[in-house]
């Protein structure tokens, strides 16, 4: 179907000629022999030699007679054909895309009395849109307030707040989430940054997988125990360099909190930025190095001065005096100083490393399983109590001890490790035990403070530190009894704290911020050609450069986009850069774009720009109109930039030409007037790209109309267009 309507009406009418022209040589040829089958013979002989003499001046007359054959089935062809096809694009137009278009008066008299009824028609159809639109509206009202309540609550939070389905897409985030999740853009005049969170978009962009999908294993495990909703807790850094602590917990499938069948159909981060709170601590531990040593060398003339009078009791008075100034002048200056500790730094005196509460039996198995999984050896549980917990950064404990197991079957071939943990009064001892050689102290020394790594992941900390930060101590023991090996690991008790958060019901953040039906939705993949133009997500962008030459030496200037998921377009999660060109833009792009010289000063180059423009778009399909011209000054700077854009692209210009092969404007502001764009903000990056975005969005049903619903069948349809003369 869609091959049909896409064929020019330009071959047929060349046919409707020729096949008129035939019929009329046929007529005239059928006259002449019935003319000579009743004539006698003398009469016939001197009927073709006539017809002989005359041959010449016979096909003249034959070739003369294609003109008014010609024009007589253009104005027929043109009166019935294309005004008949033209009348069947606008019908689509009114049914799938804009209810308010309306088809002008073309053609013959019965197709205008056609287009007049199929007007009205429209004109009813359109009424009765309104009306059950109308009171859609009014039914939805109350969901809608609470909508409304739910967003306003998601805004006034402080903690920045995630939600994503299994595999880690991102499906609600609130405004301070995207606040808090920008990489800076360098040397950008503005401080916002790019954003990377987006619906649809990965998680795993933003934080390590491995610290997701740790907390995630710990969440299962405790799941498997049957306790009802459980927290997992990490700290790590955001893409702008802030510490963020992070609680992640469970979506359950049922949605009632409880467990059904064990699954779980996504989680939710609270982000809580810590780095301020880190950065006191920093503060207090240098004031206090510093508290130290001037209170130390305080103390010593104090000292000096109380053991001089001591040790002269029959000192002058005078000398007395001074001795007993300095005592009360370094007393001042302690009490000083002390004050001003506490004044300015009272707010951090008790600033500490954020460490969550663990059940000691949940960290063991979980070191178990990264042991087996990473090491592939076999671990062993002597006694270990389940009622112990302490305080951890559990995923930086974990990565230390299996550092330590892959040290030991490295260097000293062990086989098999046995993990152990009991109480020791107010500690833990948490028991990596094995079979094997005595292990020297300047080797455990060393492994301390050697730099980790495990299995290609590299750890910016060392042993020493991670045990430091747990207010630990660990040393290496020799088993006598059992002829056996050991590193104790010995950490303080503490206390688990209860807690009371619950995962809020499902909700709406903003319009642009949340859609549900991403739970279903699988993950993106490169090979799209089978997928639905429904069901992709889309990133719609445009160009502003300094010219139209771009093998020239013209420049992007100006990078617009926005992106579109589940059929919605994101006005929010917008892409919008300058970029200096290092050449002056060209009096008729200025003219054109509103872009002066001056505002492109200070701006980050394109080997700044494009690399954040690629993780904006990375992922999902690439829309344009004429997107010939935007990607061929893309493909010039990739290599400068050093990134591909290898996603599919799909041009609005061409899928207008495969919709409305009759029609001729395929102009943005032609196909915006067709479709009932408003054609506002034209000639900014932006603002053409969400314009795109807005027809792109309405040709989807209109292409699904003709067939076309793959972006496979959209492709190859775009190729088979008159449009269709450069390649990406």
């Amino acid at each position: 179907m869609a091959a049909g309507r896409s064929a020019l009406p330009i071959g047929r009418f060349v046919v409707a000629v020729a096949a008129a022209w035939m019929l009329v040589l046929a007529a005239v040829a059928t006259t002449f022999l019935l003319l000579g089958a009743g004539l006698a013979d003398p009469e016939r002989a001197a009927l073709l030699d006539l017809a002989q003499d005359r041959a010449p001046g016979l096909v003249v007359a034959a070739i003369l007679f294609l003109v008014p054959v010609g024009i007589g089935l253009h104005a027929l062809f043109g009166r019935y054909v294309t005004a008949a096809r033209q009348l069947a694009s606008d019908a689509e137009i009114m049914m799938a895309a804009n209810p308010s278009h309306r088809a002008p008066p073309r053609g013959s008299a019965e197709l205008r009395t056609l287009a007049g009824t199929l007007n009205a028609l429209a004109d009813v159809r359109e009424s009765l849109a309104r009306d059950v639109e109308k009171r859609i509206g009014e039914a939805n009202a109350r969901i809608d307030e609470e909508r409304r309540r739910l967003a306003a609550l998601m805004s006034e939070l402080v903690q920045s707040v995630v939600v994503c389905n299994v595999e880690g897409r991102i499906l609600l985030y609130n405004a301070r989430a995207m606040q808090l999740l920008r990489r800076p853009l360098e040397g950008a005049a503005s401080a916002k940054g790019v954003g990377l969170v987006g619906l649809g978009r990965s998680v795993f962009a933003i934080f390590d997988r491995n610290l997701i999908i740790h907390a995630l294993d710990a969440i299962h495990e405790r799941l498997a125990k049957g306790e009802r909703g459980p927290v997992a807790n990490f700290v790590t850094t955001a893409p702008g360099g802030q510490l963020v602590r992070v609680q992640m917990a469970p979506v359950i499938a049922g949605g009632d909190g409880t467990r059904v069948g064990g699954d779980v159909a996504g989680f939710v981060l609270v982000l809580d930025d810590i780095t301020r709170r880190t950065e006191s601590g920093g503060r207090r531990d240098r004031l206090l190095q510093t508290l130290t040593q001037d209170t130390r060398a305080s103390l010593a003339s104090i000292r000096a001065a109380v053991e001089t009078i001591d040790s002269f009791p029959e000192m002058e008075a005078a000398a007395r005096r001074r001795f007993m100034d300095i005592i009360g002048d370094e007393a001042r200056v302690l009490s000083e100083r002390l004050d001003r500790t506490v004044t300015e730094f009272a707010d951090s005196m008790r600033t500490e490393w954020p460490l969550e509460d663990m059940r000691g039996a949940d960290l063991i198995a979980a070191v178990c399983r990264r042991i087996e999984g990473k090491l592939g050896l076999p671990t062993k549980l002597e006694a270990v109590d389940d009622s112990l917990w302490f305080k951890v950064d559990s995923f930086s404990l974990m990565q230390g001890l299996s550092y330590l197991v892959s040290r030991l079957r490295d260097e000293f071939g062990i086989r098999e490790i046995r993990i152990g943990l009991e109480a020791a009064g107010s500690l833990a001892h948490l028991d990596l035990i094995w079979t094997g050689a005595p292990i020297g102290s300047e080797t455990t020394m060393a492994w301390q403070t050697d730099p980790m790594e495990l299995g290609g992941e590299a750890s910016p900390l060392t042993l020493k530190q991670i045990v430091d930060r747990h207010d630990a101590e660990i040393w290496y023991q020799i088993q006598k009894a059992s002829h056996r090996e050991c590193f104790r690991i010995a950490m303080p008790l503490s206390r688990p704290e209860e807690s009371g958060w619950a995962a809020a019901s499902a909700g709406e953040s903003r319009p642009e911020y949340y859609d549900f039906d991403l739970f279903s939705q699988p993950g993106q993949t490169p090979e799209l050609d089978g997928r639905p133009l429904a069901s992709l997500s889309y990133t719609v962008f445009d160009t502003e450069t300094t010219g139209l030459r771009p093998s020239e030496g013209d420049e992007i200037v100006s990078i617009g986009a926005v992106r579109v998921v589940n059929g919605r377009l994101l006005e929010h999660e917008v892409f919008e850069q300058l970029v200096d060109p290092r050449r002056p833009m060209s009096p008729d792009a200025v003219r054109v774009t509103g872009i002066e010289n001056r505002l492109l000063e200070g701006q980050p180059t394109i080997d700044r720009v494009l690399p954040a423009f690629h993780a904006f778009c990375e992922d999902t399909v690439l829309v344009a109109h004429n997107a010939a011209f935007d990607m061929r000054f893309l493909r010039l700077k990739e290599e400068g930039a050093g990134v591909r854009f290898t996603q599919p692209v799909l041009d609005t210009l061409l899928l207008s030409a495969v919709l409305h092969p009759d029609l001729e404007a395929h102009g943005l502001e032609a196909i915006a007037d067709r479709m009932g764009v408003n054609p506002m903000g034209r000639h900014t990056a932006l603002g053409d790209a969400i314009m795109t975005a807005e027809i792109f969005l309405r040709m989807i049903p209109l292409l699904q109309h003709q067939g076309i619903r793959t972006l496979g069948e959209a492709r190859e349809a775009s190729q088979r267009t008159y449009f269709a003369r450069i390649d990406y």
